[in-house]
């Protein structure tokens, strides 16, 4: 009955996670996607206007340029190309959903986030219950998977091993399943996807999974690119479970 119960609850916490994360991505979708939309036609006619008349402009209207083009770029609008990127959205909800999972995981990369004022309040009230809920799913995860170290343990033990040999062995049969499940498996998949070298990869693994989150390298952002269907959506769930092997570690 206890393992019984155990199982329930930790579908449910399973379940309630994934879907306090869909329903996240669900708003912030619903609240930036127009304003956004708004703000790359604004800087698509700006761009416009500058074309047409930039021999004539003076040195201040280029200062007000070069200031309108860096706010522009800062809330992840970039005008370049041509029209039809102005259909490509920063809020679809795959990006809303990678944007969820690096509020509750804490990251924050700050390439993408909230501009409008029912956005920020929302994401306040988003991270002050998801962080909390991010802690409690990733301990459930953390215990789930030390679970294994013991029937590891056990199993070695009981062919004679020491205990201190059979921690040893433990903790380096995670650290490297570890590694090469989230740091080396990942990054040739970046490499492939993003167009990154092996090492930019293996950084933007170790960077995102510590929750450091420069934003210097951030997934989905190479103009140029196609990228598939919910690409986003598969690196937030990765982030997730490599938090849980990280959480596993230091428990180890």
């Amino acid at each position: 009955k206890a393992m019984c119960s155990g199982r329930l609850q930790t579908g449910l916490l399973v379940a309630g996670y994934f879907v306090y994360l869909l329903v996240g991505a669900a708003v912030f979708q619903a609240l930036e996607r127009t304003a956004e939309k708004q703000e790359k036609m604004a800087a698509a006619q700006m761009k416009e206007a500058f074309l047409q008349s930039f021999r004539q402009l003076t040195v201040v209207e280029m200062e007000q340029f070069m200031k309108n083009l860096t706010e522009a770029i800062q809330n992840g609008v970039y005008p370049v190309g041509n029209e039809s990127q102005l259909e490509e959205s920063n809020w679809d909800f795959s990006n809303s959903f990678f944007f969820a999972g690096t509020v509750v995981s804490t990251i924050g990369y700050g390439t993408l986030h909230p501009r409008t004022v029912g956005g920020q309040i929302f994401c306040v009230f988003f991270a002050l219950f998801g962080i909390p809920l991010n802690i409690v799913f990733l301990h459930r995860v953390g215990k789930m998977l030390s679970l294994l170290c013991k029937k590891l343990g056990k199993f070695l033990y009981e062919k004679g091993m020491r205990k201190k040999k059979i921690k040893f062995l433990t903790l380096l049969f995670f650290l490297t399943t570890g590694i090469l499940v989230f740091l080396c498996l990942p990054s040739v998949f970046f490499q492939i996807t993003e167009g990154w070298s092996y090492s930019e990869g293996i950084y933007f693994a170790f960077i995102t999974l510590s929750t450091i989150g420069f934003g210097d390298y951030v997934i989905g952002k190479q103009s140029g690119r196609n990228y598939f269907s919910y690409y986003r959506v598969l690196v937030a769930i990765w982030i997730l479970f490599g938090l849980a092997w990280i959480a596993l570690l230091f428990n180890l």
